[in-house]
C-alpha cells in the first residue's frame, strides 16, 4: 500500500511541474531580486516593528477560541468493524461494566492470548524422555498463583517466573534494570516487593476479564476496538510477565514481524537513567491500577483510520483558506489542550521505544498515559495513508524534562470528564513523520505530499462536533524534519479538514514568531492550500537545485507572496 501511495505522489509531481513551469520561472526571479523590487510592504523600521508583531498575534486566535470535545454520543454498540469487548446491554442499561461473553481465537486476524488451549510449551521432564508439550497457561496460572498468594516478592522471583514462560530466552533476557530500581528507588517510594504479587493477581485474572477474541487493526483495514480499562490493565500485566506468544522475536519471517514488541522483557534490562524513570511511571501505574479504591472503570477506544486513494491527490485543487491558528512557545499540548485531538508524534511502530530506550514525545506520551502502550498488543505498523485514534486514555503521571533530562514527576490525578460511553474526554492521534537520515531528502514534492496525507489522515473529520487540533514540531526531532516545511504541512492538512490548529513549538520562540507572522500574511492574502502547495513545489525545486545551502522557508513563501502582489 505504501508503494502505491508512493507512485501516485510521483504521478502528482510530474504533473505539477509540467502545469507550473511560468510560476515557477517568476517564483525564481523573485528570489533572486527579493532584496530589491519584491519586499512589497517587508521594510521595516524600529517603531514599525512592534506595530506588525502585534498584528500577527492579533491574526491568531486564542486558545479558548478552539473547539474541544463535546460530540453527543447514541448507545454504545458493536458492528462489523467494531468490536466491543464489554457486555453493550448491560452498560447501556446501567453503565456497569461486564466482560462480554465470547470465544477464543488462535487466528492470524486476532491476537493469540496466553490462555488459549492452542497455546503450548515444550518441556522436558527427565534425562531419558523426550519432550513434551503441555498447555502453556496451565504452567503460567500455577506461577502466577503462586506468587499471587505471597505478600512480597523479590525481583528474582519475577525473573524466575517470567524465564518459566520462555525458557528458550533463558540466555538472552536481562534483569538489571528491574534488579537496579528496586535498590536505588527510596523507602518511601519502593513499594515494589508487595506491588508484584498484585500485579501477578491481575494478569492471572485476564480470562475472567477477556472472554471475547481481541482482532488485530491489520494494515489496510478501518476497525475500532472498544475495551475496559480493567481490561487493559489485565492485558498490561500479562505484558509484565511476558506471557504473549508469539511475540518475542522480530525475525522478518515471524508470525507478529510487523508488530511492535509487547512483553515487557526489553524494559528489565540494560540499565539506564531512563530505564529507571521508565519503570517508576509504570510501576505507579500497576500500583493505581491494583487498589480497589483507585482503579479505573471506564472504557477506552482504539481506531484504525485508512485514507481512500481518492483523498490522496487533491491538493492542487483544494481551495480552502487557513483555518484558524493558535501559537505559543510556552506549555506543552498535554497540559494546556484538554478536550481537544492531541497529536502524538509517532512512530509507525505504534508507541516507538517506550519499551526500550526511546524517550521523546511519543515514549513520554505513552508513559503518562500507560493505557496507550495495549495498542502495540493488536496495532499493525502504520501505512502511509494510515493513523490511529485512541480516545479516553486516563494520565496517570506527571513529568519533567525530556530525553536524557526526562524524570517521573509523581501522580496526576485526572479530572477530565467522561462521555456517555464512560471514555475521558481525551482523544489521541498517532501519526507517524518520515525519518529523514539526510535531511534534504524532505526537500522533495513526493515526501512532502506524503506528509500532507498522513496529517490529513488523521486531522480529517468524521462527523459533526469534532475538536481542533492541538500540535507541534511534529517529527522535527530525531527524524530531522524542517520544523518550518512540519508547521505549513500541518497548517494545510488542518485547512482541508476544516480544523483549527494549536500549535506548541515547545520553547522555539524563533519558530513561533516567524509562523505567527507567516500566517498573518497569508491570511491577509487569501493564501488557499492550492496555492501554498505550488509555493511548496517551487521551494523544493529550489531546495534540490543548490544541495550546499539552505533557503528559509517563511521567507520563499513571504518573497513569492510579495513579489506575485507586485506583478498584479
Amino acid at each position: 500500500m505504501a508503494e502505491r501511495h508512493e507512485d501516485n505522489s510521483q504521478r502528482f509531481n510530474t504533473e505539477g511541474h509540467q502545469h507550473n513551469s511560468d510560476d515557477k520561472s517568476l517564483a525564481r526571479s523573485c528570489q533572486a531580486s527579493s532584496s530589491s523590487s519584491c519586499t512589497g510592504d517587508g521594510g521595516s523600521s524600529p517603531g514599525g516593528e512592534g506595530k506588525r508583531r502585534e498584528q500577527d498575534i492579533a491574526s491568531c486566535c486564542r486558545l479558548d477560541d478552539l473547539k474541544k470535545c463535546h460530540k453527543k454520543l447514541g448507545w454504545l454498540s458493536f458492528s462489523s468493524t467494531h468490536t466491543v469487548l464489554i457486555d453493550v446491554s448491560i452498560f447501556n442499561a446501567s453503565k456497569q461494566v461486564r466482560p462480554q461473553e465470547g470465544r477464543d481465537m488462535w487466528h492470524s486476524s486476532f491476537v493469540k492470548m496466553p490462555f488459549s488451549p492452542a497455546s503450548v510449551i515444550t518441556i522436558k521432564t527427565g534425562l531419558r524422555k523426550l519432550p513434551t508439550q503441555v498447555n502453556r497457561w496451565e504452567i503460567i496460572s500455577k506461577k502466577l498463583d503462586g506468587l499471587a498468594s505471597k505478600k512480597k516478592l523479590e525481583v528474582d522471583d519475577v525473573a524466575e517466573v517470567i524465564i518459566k514462560f520462555n525458557p528458550q530466552y533463558k540466555d538472552q533476557w536481562t534483569f538489571d534494570a528491574l534488579f537496579s530500581l528496586v535498590k536505588c528507588i527510596p523507602k518511601e517510594e519502593n513499594y515494589f516487593n508487595t506491588l508484584f504479587p498484585k500485579i501477578a493477581a491481575l494478569a492471572l485474572s485476564l480470562p475472567q476479564h477477556v472472554k471475547k477474541a481481541i482482532p488485530l487493526l491489520q494494515t489496510g483495514n478501518c476497525a475500532v476496538i472498544t475495551l475496559s480499562q480493567v481490561q487493559i490493565s489485565c492485558l498490561l500485566a500479562n505484558a509484565f510477565f511476558c506471557t504473549f506468544p508469539h511475540r518475542n522475536t522480530s525475525r522478518p519471517n515471524a508470525e507478529y514481524h510487523n508488530y511492535p514488541p509487547i512483553n515487557f522483557n526489553s524494559l528489565f534490562g540494560n540499565w539506564s537513567d531512563r530505564k529507571k524513570e521508565k519503570l517508576r511511571a509504570i510501576m505507579h501505574y500497576f500500583n493505581v491500577v491494583t487498589d480497589e479504591r483507585t482503579k479505573p472503570q471506564g472504557l477506552v477506544t482504539f481506531e484504525r483510520r485508512c485514507l481512500r486513494d481518492s483523498e490522496l491527490r487533491s491538493w492542487r485543487s483544494c481551495d480552502e483558506k487557513l483555518s484558524n491558528l493558535y501559537v505559543t512557545s510556552k506549555g506543552n499540548i498535554e497540559a494546556n489542550c484538554a478536550g481537544m485531538l492531541q497529536v502524538d508524534f509517532a512512530s509507525r511502530w505504534i508507541g516507538g521505544g517506550v519499551l526500550g530506550s526511546g524517550l521523546v514525545q511519543e515514549e513520554i506520551l505513552f508513559l503518562m498515559n500507560p493505557e496507550l502502550i495495549v495498542s502495540r498488543l493488536f496495532t499493525e505498523r502504520l501505512a502511509d495513508n494510515e493513523c490511529l485514534f485512541v480516545t479516553g486514555s486516563q494520565q496517570f503521571s506527571e513529568y519533567s524534562g525530556f530525553g536524557a533530562s526526562f524524570e517521573w514527576a509523581g501522580p496526576h490525578k485526572d479530572k477530565l470528564k467522561r462521555d456517555e460511553w464512560g471514555r475521558l474526554q481525551r482523544q489521541i492521534l498517532a501519526i507517524d513523520a518520515l525519518h529523514f537520515k539526510n535531511p534534504r531528502e524532505q526537500y522533495s514534492m513526493i515526501k512532502v505530499t506524503r506528509e500532507l496525507n498522513k496529517a490529513f489522515c488523521g486531522f480529517k473529520g468524521h462527523g459533526d462536533d469534532e475538536p481542533d487540533i492541538a500540535t507541534g514540531k511534529w517529527g522535527c526531532g530525531v527524524f530531522n524534519g524542517d520544523p518550518q516545511l512540519k508547521a505549513v504541512i500541518q497548517l494545510m492538512a488542518a485547512a482541508k479538514a476544516k480544523k483549527g490548529l494549536a500549535f506548541f513549538t515547545f520553547g522555539d520562540e524563533e519558530l513561533a514568531n516567524g509562523l505567527k507572522q507567516i500566517y498573518h500574511l497569508m491570511v491577509t492574502e487569501g493564501i488557499t492550500v492550492e496555492k501554498l502547495y505550488g509555493l511548496l513545489e517551487d521551494y523544493c525545486a529550489v531546495q534540490q537545485a543548490d544541495s550546499h545551502s539552505h533557503v528559509d522557508l517563511f521567507k520563499f513563501i513571504r518573497d513569492n507572496i510579495r513579489c506575485s502582489r507586485s506583478h498584479l
